[in-house]
């Protein structure tokens, strides 16, 4: 096992199809030699037993036998001479048994004739029994014949035995035939086994090439190299699919590893902003400013604005974290009705006296965390409320879809662009839109509401067109 381990996939391939490409013609080649010995055996007996058949009925009906009421009291020695000869010929022995097994007439006077073999008990049973395609393979003087026995009958049908024909023939050639038959035989298999190794190894080689490209292109990948592609020729056999399959993977690890570049610098980015209002402010308070009370407390307020910055920056970034484990979700069922009716308190405190309506929608419950829920909407609805005029209402509402609930928060405001509408869920991606309220966000609202809502199992979309509003829903499962 250790040994085939170490072969390459080419190699066990190479010698699986080798195995089963030399048992599968050896098994085809010992099939066609044994049938065609068989049929050979088999048209011999038959030559045999019809040649003899008519002899058999002539000499029952001239020794008067065929009628006879005791046919084995008239079975001696001179008659029974008479049919062993007549079924002697140059190649074939005929003998002669009685109802005992014993031998009363061989048919053997030339010495061209072959000699017969021994009879055997067995088989000699079967044939006195009444069985009359006792055939069998014996040999005399290291010669093989085939060995008839014919049980003698008056009459065809008649269950009476007075004795037996043994006949035998000898299957030299045969086996010449067989012999011949089996050299070709052998070198067909030799001819097939070289063209059909030859051909495998070879296909399996075209086979794989695909699949060394692959390997190349991993290999590539490994050392850092992510615009790798594997080329596909062919998109049916399952090497393609698999590289097809393999380049899709690689985009979207390409584009993961982009976005976490993109992560990583716009994070950077906003937490230099606030780190270098506050060193701005230190070096200020260093130079002596603390003496002075009016600059001391403008500076103060500055840098307590960009602490409580860097502290809701660090919580959203963490709250992004959690959500990566599903295990940080506490799910349970909600009625959206009695749900809504308590939220709508803090909506109202968040809006800030702006127009606000939550549109009812059929009771039912969803199957959701409550806290994730709530927050998820406060940063729906603080984005509604930052990017549209401040006399433009927001709409919050729910609705039924196949299986699940539908949630959103619409609003009136500028909306978003097409370029803003692709990167909107990417995280510290703030688009080219002018916030109305004057108060610039981090860029991490809708990021943290995606990943809030797949953490409980659903989806959520963004529809907007310039100057006619947002609107953001998402799904959640029923209960």
């Amino acid at each position: 096992m250790r040994a085939w381990d170490k072969l390459s996939l080419r190699a066990r391939l190479g010698l699986l199809y080798t195995v089963l490409l030399v048992f599968s013609v050896v098994l085809v080649g010992c099939y066609s030699y044994w049938n065609i010995w068989q049929l050979f055996i088999s048209n011999k007996s038959s030559q045999l037993r019809a040649r003899a058949k008519p002899i058999i009925e002539h000499w029952l009906i001239d020794n008067d036998l065929a009628n006879s009421d005791n046919p084995h009291l008239k079975l001696n020695p001179q008659k029974a001479f008479i049919l062993a000869r007549d079924l002697t010929s140059r190649d074939t022995v005929a003998i002669v048994l009685n109802q005992k097994g014993d031998i009363i007439a061989n048919g053997k006077r030339l010495p061209e004739e072959p000699e017969a073999p021994t009879p055997d008990k067995h088989y000699l049973r079967r044939a006195l029994a009444g069985e009359n395609e006792v055939t069998y393979r014996s040999q005399v003087n290291g010669k093989p014949v085939l060995v008839l026995l014919i049980p003698l009958r008056p009459q065809p049908a008649s269950p009476r035995i007075f004795g037996v024909i043994q006949m035998s023939t000898l299957l030299t050639d045969i086996r010449e035939i067989l012999f011949h038959h089996g050299a070709m035989l052998v070198s067909l298999v030799a001819i097939i086994l070289i063209l059909g190794i030859g051909t495998g190894f070879w296909l399996i080689g075209a086979s794989l090439k695909d699949l060394q490209v692959l390997l190349v292109s991993c290999d590539q990948i490994s050392k850092g190299n992510l615009s790798q592609r594997v080329s596909v020729k062919n998109h049916r056999d399952e090497i393609s699919r698999l590289a097809v399959s393999f380049n899709r993977m690689i985009e979207k690890l390409e584009a993961t590893f982009a976005s976490q570049q993109r992560f990583v610098a716009n994070a950077a980015h906003e937490l230099m902003t606030p780190l270098t209002g506050l060193r701005g402010s230190l070096e200020v308070l260093l130079r002596g400013a603390q003496d002075d009370p009016s600059a001391m407390a403008r500076l103060s307020k500055g840098m307590y604005r960009e602490v409580n910055r860097l502290i809701r920056l660090c919580e959203q970034l963490l709250g992004l974290s959690q959500l990566e484990s599903s295990s940080n979700v506490n799910k349970q069922p909600i009625v959206l009705s009695e749900f809504f009716n308590e939220f709508k308190a803090d909506a109202q405190v968040l809006a800030g006296g702006r127009s606000l309506t939550i549109q009812q929608g059929p009771c039912v419950k969803v199957s959701a965390d409550p806290d994730l829920l709530k927050q998820i909407l406060l940063n729906l609805l603080s984005n509604a409320l930052r990017y549209s005029p401040s006399e433009t209402p927001v709409v919050i509402g729910w609705k039924l879809v196949v299986g699940e609930v539908e949630i959103w928060v619409s609003d009136q405001g500028q909306g978003m662009d097409a370029e803003t509408l692709s990167h909107a869920f990417e995280p510290f991606y703030q688009g080219k839109n002018t916030v109305v309220s004057g108060d610039k966000g981090i860029g991490l609202g809708l990021s943290l509401a995606k990943s809030m809502v797949e953490a409980q199992g659903g989806m959520i979309r963004i529809e907007s067109e310039p100057g006619k509003g947002t609107t953001v829903s998402f799904t959640l499962p029923l209960k």
